[in-house]
């Protein structure tokens, strides 16, 4: 008697109502996985995007991962250490740079025309890029031979070279006095671009960078060309 009404109470129980299980929760959506060379890009891009918003040498790694939109860790599955980070945004400052002086270059003409528009868009790269500057004047302040530096002091040599070489031809087509010291004059032509961006970091107000190009520009070609214009 007392197994039959067992059997009964655990038959009665397999055909009580049973509730649904609780839903799972949803899955958190999977990061896309980029490709190396675009997330090294992408971390190029946040530290001079960082660097037009402050002082370049608070820029912490964490920053820049939170900028990115990865995690601290990942930051340096990209990168061995900070030091590598700076040295490819030299990489690419060079590239972007260089790639806007060349252009100037390759629209030809006489040496002097050449000259006005190398400037000019040189002055208009660094206004369009605040953070570029601000990260070149910051590495300058730095002690010791970085990979950074190397990249910065390769940078400006190619240029001063590109520079002495158009003045030369100047010389040679009679724009300017043939006694010019091409490499003095290529060091004032980039001295002056430099004058000009401290000028604008300073007196933010006082007009763009590239108006006070156009004022500036046409003392610095009658010294190079003295009485000749």
């Amino acid at each position: 008697m007392l197994l039959t009404k067992k059997i009964h109470d655990r038959a009665a129980g397999s055909t009580a109502p049973r509730s649904d299980p609780a839903p799972a929760p949803a899955a958190a959506p999977a990061r896309r996985r980029l490709p190396a060379a675009q997330r090294q890009l992408d971390v190029v891009e946040a530290v001079l995007a960082l660097a037009a918003e402050r002082d370049p040498g608070a820029i912490t790694t964490v920053a820049i991962a939170e900028r990115v939109g990865v995690t601290h860790g990942a930051l340096f599955r990209h990168f061995v250490d900070k030091d590598a980070i700076w040295a490819a945004v030299f990489d690419r400052v060079s590239v972007a740079l260089g790639g806007v002086v060349r252009q100037a270059f390759a629209e030809g003409r006489d040496p002097l025309a050449t000259l006005r528009r190398v400037f000019v868009a040189h002055v208009a790269f660094v206004e369009a890029n605040p953070g570029v500057p601000r990260i070149l004047f910051h590495e300058l302040q730095r002690g010791g031979g970085t990979p950074a530096r190397a990249r910065l002091r390769e940078l400006v040599l190619d240029y001063r070279g590109r520079l002495a070489a158009l003045f030369e031809a100047a010389k040679r087509s009679g724009q300017v006095d043939a006694s010019l010291d091409a490499e003095a004059a290529a060091v004032l032509f980039i001295g002056t671009v430099q004058g000009i961006v401290l000028h604008g970091a300073l007196f933010t107000r006082a007009g763009s960078m590239q108006a006070h190009a156009r004022r500036i520009l046409p003392l610095l070609l009658h010294g190079f060309c003295g009485a000749r214009r």
